[in-house]
């Protein structure tokens, strides 16, 4: 129960903040997509900027995902008794 108030109070003060966030102005969105066309590298570095940041959660989660399944997978291997039940 102890740990259901703290959880409730994290969440409540998560979302009780207010964060200001900036979009992409439409010029640099422009700017983006005509650069590729004119040989300018600045697009192409925006574009793989955007491409790095989608490709980090999922290394992520593989790597926790793996680091799962080494310490909880099973250690013992089926003795020859249950190997001979199956067959």
């Amino acid at each position: 129960m102890k740990w259901f108030k703290y959880l409730l109070v994290i969440f409540t003060l998560s979302c009780s903040t207010v964060s200001i966030s900036q979009a992409q102005c439409a010029m640099c969105t422009l700017t983006a997509e005509n650069s590729t066309k004119d040989g300018n590298m600045q697009g192409r570095g925006l574009n793989d900027g955007i491409l790095f940041l989608l490709v980090i959660p999922y290394l992520a989660a593989a790597g926790l995902g793996y680091l799962w399944y080494k310490k909880y997978r099973k250690k013992n291997p089926p003795t020859k008794k249950f190997i001979n039940e199956i067959k």
